[in-house]
């Protein structure tokens, strides 16, 4: 169970992960909430993709144990439960979207129905027949998300979806977001920019490979005294405050 009551979607326990001699993630454990929008939080370079490497099964660690879904990160059984974007979109640039999209459908043996379903999700239906080299900015982003999107994913990791995205198509995602959830997908969503901590249910907050702090916004203002969040975070890694 994780510490709002929830069932945990993951757990993880004294994550450290090296890169040759040098420490990355220092002895972390955090537990994120089912069914939840969890957002991670930190300034570039804190060590977020790593983590986020890590609960997707992607990344080699040297101590502790990471549990997704049920299920040590990694495992075969996880493959078609677990959507992962990355900060790079990933889509094929010589072929369409709708293409993209229906190859991802194929790998994950999703129904062809799913297509349609997951381009609606990101507002790129009327696009489908545009290749991927045609799309703007944003659209490769979308793209990107409804080929994660069209497997139906239990747990969706989204690495700094926003990036670049003009204020519209953010708040556009953060609603997607919100129905996935509602619908019970867990999310895990990471970037830093701290108003979009106000999104989240529940946030980790990072800072140079350590985690300060698991908390809702909320909580984070209390513990702080401070009602702009990205005030709050400076106040918290002033505090030095533990995770």
């Amino acid at each position: 169970m994780s510490d709002t009551g929830a069932e945990a979607a993951v757990d993880v326990r004294e994550l450290t992960v090296r890169r040759g001699k040098r420490e990355v993630l220092h002895n972390i454990s955090l537990t994120i909430p089912g069914g939840s929008i969890t957002g991670l939080l930190g300034p570039s370079g804190c060590g977020k993709t790593t983590l986020m490497r890590s609960i997707v099964g992607t990344q080699i660690v040297a101590g502790g144990a990471v549990t997704a879904l049920g299920m040590p990160a990694g495992s075969a059984a996880l493959r078609r439960r677990i959507g992962y974007v990355t900060q790079a979109p990933s889509i094929y640039s010589d072929i369409s979207v709708r293409e993209n999209v229906a190859y991802f459908a194929a790998l994950y043996g999703a129904e062809r129905e799913s297509v349609d379903t997951a381009l609606a999700a990101v507002g790129l239906l009327d696009h489908g027949a545009q290749r991927g080299d045609e799309l703007s900015g944003g659209q490769r982003t979308r793209a990107s998300l409804a080929c994660a999107l069209v497997a139906a994913p239990d747990l969706l990791v989204l690495d700094e979806p926003t990036v670049g995205l003009d204020p519209v198509l953010r708040v556009d995602l953060w609603k997607q977001f919100r129905e996935l959830a509602a619908a019970g997908t867990t999310l895990l969503v990471s970037s830093h920019v701290m108003d979009e901590a106000e999104h989240c249910d529940r946030l980790l907050l990072m800072r140079d490979g350590h985690l300060l702090a698991q908390l809702s916004p909320a909580e984070l203002r209390e513990r702080t005294g401070e009602q702009n969040l990205e005030e709050a975070f400076l106040a918290l890694i002033t505090m030095g405050a533990p995770a």
